[in-house]
């Protein structure tokens, strides 16, 4: 490997850890705006959740891939044959589906905040704990 794969590592786990913080907040927004009554409420929301989902979540999610990719390129002989690693990018790519639905999802809630509810939008939050436990799992212990 090169001297310089451990910065893109590094640069690959800061955009991670940027895509979950962004993609763990963004549906607890989708809770209260669900919740909320007000027009005021409703559209300080729908601010929220688009500056998150463009300015945060989506350049991390594609630093995340450019870094990850990159790393893959840089190692593919050593990669190839590792069956984690391809449970892992399948996960990357399921978790990269629940961002476009978040984003289909956030503008529907423009339209129509009831459009689930609250309770929904709970158990929606739910799922990239899942994808999170998982990855760090495979990359850490490499069960397979």
């Amino acid at each position: 490997m090169p001297e310089y794969f451990n910065w893109i590592k590094a640069a690959h786990v800061i955009s991670m850890v940027c895509w979950f913080a962004a993609i763990f907040y963004l549906p607890r927004l989708f809770v209260y705006h669900a919740m909320s009554e007000d027009k005021v409420s409703q559209e300080r929301f729908a601010i929220m959740e688009r500056k998150l989902y463009r300015g945060i979540m989506t350049p991390s999610m594609i630093a995340t891939w450019v870094f990850g990719l990159w790393m893959l390129s840089l190692g593919w002989e050593v990669y190839k044959a590792q069956g984690w690693l391809h449970v892992k990018l399948l996960l990357v790519v399921l978790l990269s589906g629940y961002h476009g639905m978040c984003g289909a999802y956030r503008k529907k809630l423009i339209d129509n905040p009831q459009y689930k509810t609250h309770v929904f939008w709970r158990w929606f939050n739910e799922i990239p704990v899942f994808v999170l436990i998982a990855v760090v799992v495979l990359v850490i212990v490499k069960p397979f």
